[in-house]
Protein backbone atom coordinates (compact mmCIF):
# COMPACT_ATOMS: atom_id res chain seq x y z
CA UNK A 1 0.00 0.00 0.00
CA UNK A 2 2.89 2.44 0.87
CA UNK A 3 4.29 2.00 -2.95
CA UNK A 4 0.85 2.74 -4.13
CA UNK A 5 0.40 6.14 -2.10
CA UNK A 6 3.39 7.24 -3.02
CA UNK A 7 2.92 6.69 -6.27
CA UNK A 8 -0.50 8.24 -6.45
CA UNK A 9 0.62 11.45 -4.51
CA UNK A 10 2.61 12.65 -7.64
CA UNK A 11 -0.10 12.99 -9.80
CA UNK A 12 -0.86 16.69 -7.75
CA UNK A 13 3.02 17.44 -8.29
CA UNK A 14 2.40 16.54 -11.92
CA UNK A 15 -1.23 18.94 -12.61
CA UNK A 16 0.59 21.61 -11.09
CA UNK A 17 3.58 21.44 -13.14
CA UNK A 18 1.16 20.70 -16.55
CA UNK A 19 -0.37 24.46 -15.06
CA UNK A 20 2.85 25.73 -15.17
CA UNK A 21 3.39 25.48 -11.56
CA UNK A 22 6.88 23.92 -10.22
CA UNK A 23 6.29 20.76 -8.03
CA UNK A 24 6.80 21.61 -4.35
CA UNK A 25 9.14 20.14 -2.67
CA UNK A 26 8.64 17.35 0.25
CA UNK A 27 9.29 18.89 3.54
CA UNK A 28 11.14 15.63 4.63
CA UNK A 29 12.87 15.23 1.43
CA UNK A 30 16.92 15.25 2.27
CA UNK A 31 17.62 16.64 -0.90
CA UNK A 32 15.65 19.58 -2.92
CA UNK A 33 14.48 18.24 -6.45
CA UNK A 34 14.53 19.75 -9.43
CA UNK A 35 12.03 21.76 -10.98
CA UNK A 36 9.90 19.72 -13.65
CA UNK A 37 9.63 21.27 -17.26
CA UNK A 38 6.95 23.62 -18.31
CA UNK A 39 4.35 21.30 -20.82
CA UNK A 40 2.17 22.85 -22.73
CA UNK A 41 -1.14 21.13 -22.39
CA UNK A 42 -4.54 21.28 -24.33
CA UNK A 43 -7.13 19.19 -22.93
CA UNK A 44 -9.64 20.26 -25.44
CA UNK A 45 -11.42 17.41 -27.61
CA UNK A 46 -9.90 16.96 -31.03
CA UNK A 47 -13.39 18.33 -32.59
CA UNK A 48 -13.12 21.24 -30.84
CA UNK A 49 -12.08 23.45 -33.64
CA UNK A 50 -13.18 26.80 -35.72
CA UNK A 51 -13.62 25.31 -38.86
CA UNK A 52 -16.27 23.03 -39.67
CA UNK A 53 -15.73 19.31 -39.21
CA UNK A 54 -15.18 17.57 -42.49
CA UNK A 55 -17.38 14.40 -42.48
CA UNK A 56 -16.85 13.44 -46.37
CA UNK A 57 -13.99 14.34 -49.13
CA UNK A 58 -17.06 13.54 -51.79
CA UNK A 59 -16.94 16.67 -53.39
CA UNK A 60 -13.12 17.15 -54.48
CA UNK A 61 -13.04 13.43 -55.29
CA UNK A 62 -16.17 12.91 -57.35
CA UNK A 63 -14.81 15.10 -60.18
CA UNK A 64 -11.35 13.94 -60.66
CA UNK A 65 -12.42 10.31 -60.43
CA UNK A 66 -13.54 11.06 -63.95
CA UNK A 67 -10.69 11.25 -65.52
CA UNK A 68 -8.73 8.17 -64.14
CA UNK A 69 -8.65 5.53 -66.81
CA UNK A 70 -7.70 1.79 -66.60
CA UNK A 71 -4.99 0.65 -68.96
CA UNK A 72 -4.78 -3.02 -70.47
CA UNK A 73 -1.49 -4.12 -72.16
CA UNK A 74 -0.81 -6.81 -74.49
CA UNK A 75 2.95 -7.86 -75.25
CA UNK A 76 4.26 -11.17 -76.78
CA UNK A 77 6.09 -13.27 -75.26
CA UNK A 78 8.34 -15.44 -77.71
CA UNK A 79 8.66 -18.96 -76.29
CA UNK A 80 11.64 -20.84 -77.28
CA UNK A 81 11.44 -24.82 -78.30
CA UNK A 82 13.11 -27.14 -76.30
CA UNK A 83 16.20 -27.85 -78.02
CA UNK A 84 16.34 -31.88 -77.43
CA UNK A 85 12.79 -31.44 -79.88
CA UNK A 86 15.07 -29.75 -81.99
CA UNK A 87 17.54 -32.52 -82.65
CA UNK A 88 15.06 -34.82 -83.77
CA UNK A 89 12.69 -32.92 -85.55
CA UNK A 90 14.40 -29.82 -86.84
CA UNK A 91 12.20 -26.41 -87.35
CA UNK A 92 9.20 -28.41 -88.27
CA UNK A 93 8.71 -27.48 -84.83
CA UNK A 94 7.98 -23.59 -84.85
CA UNK A 95 8.83 -21.45 -81.89
CA UNK A 96 5.63 -20.66 -80.10
CA UNK A 97 4.48 -17.16 -78.94
CA UNK A 98 2.16 -16.32 -76.18
CA UNK A 99 0.41 -13.21 -75.18
CA UNK A 100 0.79 -11.73 -71.65
CA UNK A 101 -1.68 -8.68 -70.31
CA UNK A 102 -1.28 -6.26 -67.71
CA UNK A 103 -3.15 -3.72 -65.78
CA UNK A 104 -2.86 -0.23 -64.99
CA UNK A 105 -3.91 3.40 -64.32
CA UNK A 106 -3.60 6.76 -65.41
CA UNK A 107 -4.64 10.00 -65.79
CA UNK A 108 -6.63 12.43 -68.52
CA UNK A 109 -4.51 15.87 -68.39
CA UNK A 110 -5.99 17.41 -71.59
CA UNK A 111 -9.71 17.21 -73.00
CA UNK A 112 -7.88 15.94 -76.44
CA UNK A 113 -6.84 12.63 -74.70
CA UNK A 114 -3.36 12.81 -73.32
CA UNK A 115 -2.84 10.47 -70.76
CA UNK A 116 -0.24 10.21 -67.99
CA UNK A 117 1.00 6.78 -66.37
CA UNK A 118 3.75 5.02 -65.87
CA UNK A 119 6.72 3.27 -67.82
CA UNK A 120 6.29 0.18 -66.47
CA UNK A 121 2.57 0.13 -67.19
CA UNK A 122 2.95 0.15 -71.10
CA UNK A 123 6.81 -0.98 -71.09
CA UNK A 124 7.33 -3.15 -73.97
CA UNK A 125 3.46 -3.33 -75.17
CA UNK A 126 2.29 -4.26 -78.83
CA UNK A 127 -1.16 -2.94 -77.85
CA UNK A 128 -2.80 -0.60 -75.01
CA UNK A 129 -6.42 -0.36 -74.72
CA UNK A 130 -7.98 2.43 -72.21
CA UNK A 131 -11.20 1.90 -70.45
CA UNK A 132 -12.85 5.16 -69.20
CA UNK A 133 -14.44 5.35 -66.03
CA UNK A 134 -18.19 4.57 -65.36
CA UNK A 135 -20.80 5.61 -65.81
CA UNK A 136 -18.82 6.87 -69.67
CA UNK A 137 -16.99 3.45 -70.27
CA UNK A 138 -15.85 3.59 -73.46
CA UNK A 139 -13.19 2.32 -74.53
CA UNK A 140 -9.84 3.17 -76.86
CA UNK A 141 -6.80 1.87 -78.34
CA UNK A 142 -3.90 4.17 -77.06
CA UNK A 143 -1.15 5.26 -79.17
CA UNK A 144 2.48 5.69 -77.38
CA UNK A 145 3.46 8.73 -77.44
CA UNK A 146 6.80 8.56 -75.08
CA UNK A 147 8.49 6.58 -72.29
CA UNK A 148 11.33 8.06 -69.66
CA UNK A 149 12.52 4.60 -67.61
CA UNK A 150 14.21 7.40 -65.41
CA UNK A 151 11.68 8.29 -64.12
CA UNK A 152 9.23 5.61 -64.58
CA UNK A 153 6.83 8.21 -66.43
CA UNK A 154 4.90 7.67 -70.13
CA UNK A 155 2.61 9.32 -71.85
CA UNK A 156 -0.14 7.96 -74.11
CA UNK A 157 -3.26 9.45 -75.97
CA UNK A 158 -6.15 8.85 -77.21
CA UNK A 159 -8.50 10.15 -80.27
CA UNK A 160 -11.29 11.98 -78.31
CA UNK A 161 -12.76 15.11 -77.25
CA UNK A 162 -13.66 17.22 -74.62
CA UNK A 163 -12.61 14.60 -71.98
CA UNK A 164 -12.67 15.30 -68.11
CA UNK A 165 -9.45 16.36 -67.31
CA UNK A 166 -7.87 16.57 -63.65
CA UNK A 167 -6.42 19.71 -62.20
CA UNK A 168 -2.51 20.07 -61.36
CA UNK A 169 -1.71 21.54 -58.53
CA UNK A 170 2.41 22.41 -57.20
CA UNK A 171 3.49 19.65 -55.98
CA UNK A 172 6.37 21.41 -54.49
CA UNK A 173 4.46 22.83 -51.73
CA UNK A 174 3.09 19.48 -50.27
CA UNK A 175 4.05 19.22 -46.62
CA UNK A 176 4.45 15.73 -44.72
CA UNK A 177 0.67 15.54 -43.40
CA UNK A 178 -1.41 16.34 -45.94
CA UNK A 179 -4.01 14.03 -46.73
CA UNK A 180 -3.90 12.76 -49.95
CA UNK A 181 -5.65 9.98 -52.37
CA UNK A 182 -4.53 7.14 -54.16
CA UNK A 183 -7.10 6.44 -57.05
CA UNK A 184 -6.91 3.92 -59.60
CA UNK A 185 -8.23 -0.21 -60.74
CA UNK A 186 -6.15 -2.10 -57.77
CA UNK A 187 -6.29 -6.26 -58.90
CA UNK A 188 -9.02 -4.96 -61.44
CA UNK A 189 -12.21 -4.84 -58.61
CA UNK A 190 -13.22 -1.33 -60.30
CA UNK A 191 -11.82 2.23 -59.77
CA UNK A 192 -11.38 2.47 -56.06
CA UNK A 193 -10.47 5.50 -53.94
CA UNK A 194 -8.08 5.89 -50.74
CA UNK A 195 -7.12 8.10 -48.25
CA UNK A 196 -3.64 8.86 -46.20
CA UNK A 197 -1.29 11.16 -45.55
CA UNK A 198 2.03 12.16 -47.08
CA UNK A 199 4.23 10.21 -45.20
CA UNK A 200 7.78 11.95 -46.24
CA UNK A 201 9.05 14.06 -49.15
CA UNK A 202 12.17 13.62 -51.73
CA UNK A 203 12.19 9.61 -50.77
CA UNK A 204 15.24 7.88 -53.11
CA UNK A 205 14.89 4.13 -51.99
CA UNK A 206 16.61 2.46 -55.42
CA UNK A 207 13.48 1.54 -57.48
CA UNK A 208 15.20 2.87 -60.36
CA UNK A 209 18.54 1.95 -59.29
CA UNK A 210 18.71 -0.39 -62.36
CA UNK A 211 18.28 2.32 -64.72
CA UNK A 212 20.13 5.05 -62.91
CA UNK A 213 17.20 7.27 -62.37
CA UNK A 214 16.05 10.02 -60.89
CA UNK A 215 13.79 9.17 -57.40
CA UNK A 216 12.26 12.06 -55.95
CA UNK A 217 9.01 10.10 -54.58
CA UNK A 218 6.36 11.35 -52.09
CA UNK A 219 5.62 8.77 -49.91
CA UNK A 220 2.09 7.99 -48.67
CA UNK A 221 0.11 5.41 -46.60
CA UNK A 222 -2.97 5.84 -48.22
CA UNK A 223 -3.29 2.05 -49.78
CA UNK A 224 -1.67 1.22 -53.42
CA UNK A 225 -1.89 -2.52 -55.04
CA UNK A 226 -1.33 -3.96 -57.89
CA UNK A 227 -2.88 -1.91 -60.83
CA UNK A 228 -3.04 1.72 -58.95
CA UNK A 229 0.05 1.94 -61.03
CA UNK A 230 -0.37 5.01 -63.07
CA UNK A 231 -3.23 6.49 -61.63
CA UNK A 232 -3.54 9.64 -59.77
CA UNK A 233 -2.25 11.09 -56.36
CA UNK A 234 -4.70 13.59 -55.49
CA UNK A 235 -4.30 16.41 -52.55
CA UNK A 236 -7.82 17.32 -49.99
CA UNK A 237 -8.64 19.81 -53.58
CA UNK A 238 -8.98 16.82 -55.64
CA UNK A 239 -6.00 18.36 -57.68
CA UNK A 240 -3.18 15.77 -59.15
CA UNK A 241 0.15 15.84 -56.65
CA UNK A 242 1.38 12.74 -58.31
CA UNK A 243 1.55 9.47 -60.34
CA UNK A 244 1.14 6.33 -58.18
CA UNK A 245 4.40 4.35 -59.18
CA UNK A 246 5.11 1.97 -56.36
CA UNK A 247 5.19 -0.03 -53.14
CA UNK A 248 7.77 -1.91 -50.92
CA UNK A 249 6.07 -4.41 -49.27
CA UNK A 250 7.29 -8.71 -48.77
CA UNK A 251 3.81 -9.75 -49.78
CA UNK A 252 3.75 -7.46 -52.34
CA UNK A 253 0.30 -5.71 -51.00
CA UNK A 254 -0.14 -2.69 -49.48
CA UNK A 255 1.67 -2.64 -45.80
CA UNK A 256 1.19 1.41 -46.23
CA UNK A 257 4.40 2.01 -47.75
CA UNK A 258 3.51 3.67 -51.11
CA UNK A 259 5.24 6.12 -53.34
CA UNK A 260 4.29 8.43 -56.14
CA UNK A 261 6.24 10.38 -58.86
CA UNK A 262 5.48 14.26 -58.03
CA UNK A 263 3.15 16.33 -60.39
CA UNK A 264 6.14 18.77 -61.32
CA UNK A 265 8.61 16.01 -62.35
CA UNK A 266 5.82 14.01 -64.01
CA UNK A 267 4.44 17.17 -65.96
CA UNK A 268 8.07 18.46 -67.01
CA UNK A 269 8.62 14.86 -68.27
CA UNK A 270 5.50 14.96 -70.23
CA UNK A 271 5.98 17.79 -72.30
CA UNK A 272 9.50 16.99 -73.72
CA UNK A 273 8.13 13.69 -74.54
CA UNK A 274 5.02 15.20 -76.23
CA UNK A 275 7.53 18.26 -77.97
CA UNK A 276 10.61 15.89 -78.65
CA UNK A 277 9.70 12.50 -78.41
CA UNK A 278 12.90 11.88 -75.71
CA UNK A 279 13.91 13.91 -72.39
CA UNK A 280 16.72 15.67 -72.51
CA UNK A 281 19.08 16.22 -69.48
CA UNK A 282 21.58 18.56 -68.20
CA UNK A 283 24.99 17.08 -67.91
CA UNK A 284 27.66 19.01 -65.03
CA UNK A 285 30.69 16.21 -65.82
CA UNK A 286 32.39 15.90 -62.41
CA UNK A 287 33.15 12.43 -60.51
CA UNK A 288 31.93 12.51 -57.18
CA UNK A 289 31.89 11.38 -53.73
CA UNK A 290 30.75 11.10 -50.08
CA UNK A 291 32.53 14.11 -48.63
CA UNK A 292 33.69 12.16 -45.03
CA UNK A 293 34.53 14.34 -42.07
CA UNK A 294 38.85 13.02 -42.13
CA UNK A 295 38.85 14.43 -45.72
CA UNK A 296 36.82 17.49 -44.62
CA UNK A 297 39.15 18.10 -41.41
CA UNK A 298 42.22 17.91 -43.89
CA UNK A 299 40.71 19.91 -46.19
CA UNK A 300 40.42 22.76 -43.59
CA UNK A 301 36.82 22.34 -43.49
CA UNK A 302 34.44 21.43 -40.53
CA UNK A 303 33.62 17.48 -39.78
CA UNK A 304 30.85 17.83 -39.73
CA UNK A 305 30.10 20.25 -43.58
CA UNK A 306 27.39 18.65 -45.52
CA UNK A 307 28.45 18.47 -49.30
CA UNK A 308 29.86 16.19 -52.52
CA UNK A 309 33.33 16.35 -53.10
CA UNK A 310 34.56 16.76 -56.63
CA UNK A 311 36.86 13.78 -57.08
CA UNK A 312 37.86 14.48 -60.76
CA UNK A 313 36.48 16.62 -63.65
CA UNK A 314 35.59 15.51 -67.36
CA UNK A 315 37.96 17.37 -69.75
CA UNK A 316 35.65 20.12 -71.89
CA UNK A 317 32.70 19.56 -69.98
CA UNK A 318 30.75 22.05 -68.46
CA UNK A 319 32.46 21.57 -64.91
CA UNK A 320 35.37 22.37 -67.00
CA UNK A 321 34.43 24.95 -68.55
CA UNK A 322 32.81 26.76 -65.64
CA UNK A 323 36.08 26.17 -63.46
CA UNK A 324 35.53 23.60 -60.94
CA UNK A 325 38.31 21.56 -59.70
CA UNK A 326 39.16 18.18 -58.00
CA UNK A 327 39.06 18.83 -54.15
CA UNK A 328 36.23 21.70 -54.96
CA UNK A 329 33.25 20.55 -52.10
CA UNK A 330 29.72 21.38 -53.84
CA UNK A 331 27.37 22.91 -50.92
CA UNK A 332 24.53 24.29 -53.49
CA UNK A 333 23.05 24.26 -56.69
CA UNK A 334 20.82 27.32 -57.16
CA UNK A 335 20.74 27.93 -53.31
CA UNK A 336 19.60 24.27 -53.15
CA UNK A 337 21.50 22.57 -50.37
CA UNK A 338 23.77 19.31 -52.11
CA UNK A 339 23.96 16.57 -48.78
CA UNK A 340 24.39 13.56 -51.29
CA UNK A 341 25.81 12.35 -54.68
CA UNK A 342 21.98 11.47 -55.28
CA UNK A 343 21.16 15.14 -54.31
CA UNK A 344 23.67 16.36 -57.39
CA UNK A 345 22.48 13.26 -59.77
CA UNK A 346 19.19 14.41 -59.20
CA UNK A 347 19.17 18.28 -59.25
CA UNK A 348 21.30 18.19 -62.57
CA UNK A 349 19.61 15.58 -64.33
CA UNK A 350 16.06 17.62 -63.36
CA UNK A 351 17.36 20.79 -65.40
CA UNK A 352 17.85 21.20 -69.38
CA UNK A 353 20.89 21.47 -71.42
CA UNK A 354 22.41 25.25 -71.62
CA UNK A 355 20.70 26.24 -68.43
CA UNK A 356 22.73 28.45 -66.34
CA UNK A 357 23.48 27.17 -62.82
CA UNK A 358 24.89 29.19 -59.85
CA UNK A 359 27.52 26.55 -57.83
CA UNK A 360 28.29 26.68 -54.42
CA UNK A 361 31.57 25.70 -53.57
CA UNK A 362 33.71 25.39 -51.21
CA UNK A 363 37.80 25.75 -52.17
CA UNK A 364 40.76 26.31 -50.08
CA UNK A 365 38.83 26.54 -47.25
CA UNK A 366 36.99 29.49 -48.62
CA UNK A 367 33.51 29.83 -50.20
CA UNK A 368 33.09 30.71 -53.76
CA UNK A 369 30.39 30.59 -56.08
CA UNK A 370 30.63 29.66 -59.74
CA UNK A 371 28.35 30.57 -62.84
CA UNK A 372 28.12 27.91 -65.52
CA UNK A 373 25.92 26.50 -68.35
CA UNK A 374 25.04 22.69 -68.34
CA UNK A 375 26.16 20.50 -71.35
CA UNK A 376 23.36 17.53 -72.77
CA UNK A 377 23.78 14.39 -71.08
CA UNK A 378 23.65 13.07 -74.15
CA UNK A 379 26.48 14.63 -76.00
CA UNK A 380 29.11 14.11 -73.89
CA UNK A 381 32.66 15.04 -75.10
CA UNK A 382 35.35 12.00 -74.98
CA UNK A 383 32.57 9.54 -74.90
CA UNK A 384 33.42 6.16 -76.05
CA UNK A 385 30.23 4.15 -74.71
CA UNK A 386 27.41 5.41 -72.61
CA UNK A 387 28.45 7.03 -70.01
CA UNK A 388 32.22 5.97 -70.14
CA UNK A 389 34.86 8.93 -71.16
CA UNK A 390 38.52 8.04 -72.13
CA UNK A 391 41.69 10.14 -72.86
CA UNK A 392 44.57 8.90 -74.80
CA UNK A 393 47.45 7.39 -72.36
CA UNK A 394 50.07 10.56 -71.46
CA UNK A 395 52.18 10.64 -68.26
CA UNK A 396 49.67 13.01 -66.68
CA UNK A 397 47.11 10.19 -66.83
CA UNK A 398 50.32 7.58 -65.88
CA UNK A 399 51.02 9.46 -62.79
CA UNK A 400 47.36 9.87 -61.43
CA UNK A 401 46.23 6.12 -62.27
CA UNK A 402 48.98 4.80 -61.69
CA UNK A 403 49.42 2.92 -64.77
CA UNK A 404 52.77 0.51 -65.27
CA UNK A 405 55.67 2.46 -67.40
CA UNK A 406 55.37 -0.81 -69.30
CA UNK A 407 51.89 -0.09 -71.17
CA UNK A 408 52.73 1.96 -73.42
CA UNK A 409 49.48 3.20 -75.62
CA UNK A 410 45.90 2.32 -74.93
CA UNK A 411 43.06 4.72 -73.90
CA UNK A 412 42.09 5.88 -70.35
CA UNK A 413 38.98 5.39 -68.85
CA UNK A 414 38.97 8.63 -67.51
CA UNK A 415 35.29 8.88 -65.93
CA UNK A 416 32.89 6.21 -65.20
CA UNK A 417 29.21 8.55 -64.88
CA UNK A 418 26.27 7.20 -62.26
CA UNK A 419 24.48 6.49 -65.46
CA UNK A 420 26.82 4.20 -67.23
CA UNK A 421 25.66 0.87 -68.66
CA UNK A 422 28.63 -0.66 -67.90
CA UNK A 423 29.34 -0.60 -64.14
CA UNK A 424 32.76 -3.42 -64.66
CA UNK A 425 34.76 -0.94 -66.40
CA UNK A 426 36.28 1.63 -63.48
CA UNK A 427 38.20 4.63 -63.87
CA UNK A 428 42.11 4.05 -64.09
CA UNK A 429 41.20 0.94 -66.52
CA UNK A 430 43.39 0.89 -69.97
CA UNK A 431 41.72 -0.25 -72.91
CA UNK A 432 44.58 -1.84 -75.41
CA UNK A 433 42.17 -3.63 -77.73
CA UNK A 434 38.34 -3.17 -79.06
CA UNK A 435 37.03 -6.34 -81.02
CA UNK A 436 41.10 -7.32 -81.10
CA UNK A 437 42.11 -4.38 -83.00
CA UNK A 438 44.57 -1.78 -80.84
CA UNK A 439 43.55 1.25 -80.17
CA UNK A 440 45.95 4.10 -79.75
CA UNK A 441 43.21 6.60 -80.14
CA UNK A 442 39.74 7.80 -79.61
CA UNK A 443 39.28 7.96 -83.32
CA UNK A 444 40.43 4.80 -84.10
CA UNK A 445 38.47 3.27 -80.92
CA UNK A 446 34.95 4.12 -82.39
CA UNK A 447 35.97 2.69 -85.89
CA UNK A 448 36.37 -0.51 -84.01
CA UNK A 449 33.48 -0.29 -81.97
CA UNK A 450 29.89 -1.79 -83.52
CA UNK A 451 26.45 -1.93 -81.90
CA UNK A 452 25.84 -4.96 -79.86
CA UNK A 453 28.27 -7.03 -77.91
CA UNK A 454 32.08 -6.06 -78.06
CA UNK A 455 35.28 -7.36 -76.67
CA UNK A 456 37.34 -4.91 -74.43
CA UNK A 457 41.20 -5.88 -74.01
CA UNK A 458 42.07 -4.24 -70.87
CA UNK A 459 44.96 -3.23 -68.36
CA UNK A 460 44.35 -2.99 -64.81
CA UNK A 461 46.89 -2.27 -62.08
CA UNK A 462 49.01 -4.71 -63.37
CA UNK A 463 46.12 -7.55 -65.01
CA UNK A 464 45.68 -8.16 -68.65
CA UNK A 465 42.51 -9.15 -68.80
CA UNK A 466 39.04 -9.35 -71.16
CA UNK A 467 35.39 -7.81 -70.78
CA UNK A 468 32.29 -7.40 -73.36
CA UNK A 469 30.47 -4.71 -73.39
CA UNK A 470 27.40 -3.91 -75.16
CA UNK A 471 26.84 -0.82 -77.39
CA UNK A 472 23.01 0.54 -78.28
Amino acid sequence: MKSKLAHFALIPALAMAAAGAPAPAAKDAPNTPKALPVLRVDSSPVSDVKVPLVTSYAEVVEPAQKAVVSIYSTRTVHEQVNPLLRQFFGNQIPNEDSKEQGLGSGVIVSPDGYILTNNHVVEDSDELDVTLPDPDGRKFKAKLIGTDPKTDVAVIKIDAANLPTVTLADSDRLRVGDIVFAVGNPLEVGETVTMGIVSAKGRQVGLLDDVHGYENFIQTDAAINLGNSGGPLLDAKGRLVGINSAIISPSRGNIGIGFAIPANMAVSVMQSLIATGTVSRGYLGVESGELKPDVAEQLGLPKDLKGVIINDVTANSAAAKGGLKPSDVILAINDKPVSTMEDLHFMIGQMLPGAKISVKIMRDGKPQTVALALGKADDKPDELIAGISIASLNEELRRKFSIDPRVTGGLVITDVAEDAADSDLQAGMVILSINRVPVPDLASARQVLHPGRNLLGLYDHGAHLYAVVTVK
